[in-house]
């Protein structure tokens, strides 16, 4: 008679989601090579008027352009409509 917690079915049962777990990350390490170092990635260079200037605006102005700023937020805001959140209680302090 063969026992149902053997030690052998315990180690069959263990080993084909370790197998599944391990072909898994091979795979997705593969995949990560290539796309990252695949035959398709070549080094973005830039033409030599587009590197000289380190921020959009100062292309922008370069070109004559003018950069205006977005307006700042107003220091009072209007009440919100509605209930207000409740408030969490006092930290305990001993």
């Amino acid at each position: 008679m063969q026992q149902h917690g053997s030690t052998n079915s315990l180690k069959a049962m263990m080993a084909r989601p370790l197998a599944v777990a391990i072909t898994v990350a091979i795979v997705g390490v593969l995949g990560m090579v290539l796309v990252d170092h695949g035959p398709w990635t070549h080094p973005q260079v830039q033409r030599a008027d587009v590197a000289n200037y380190k921020t959009t605006g100062e292309a922008a102005r370069a070109v004559g352009a003018t950069v205006t700023p977005t307006e700042p937020k107003r220091v009072i805001e209007p009440a919100v409509p509605g209930p207000k959140p409740a408030e969490p209680p006092a930290p305990y302090t001993q």
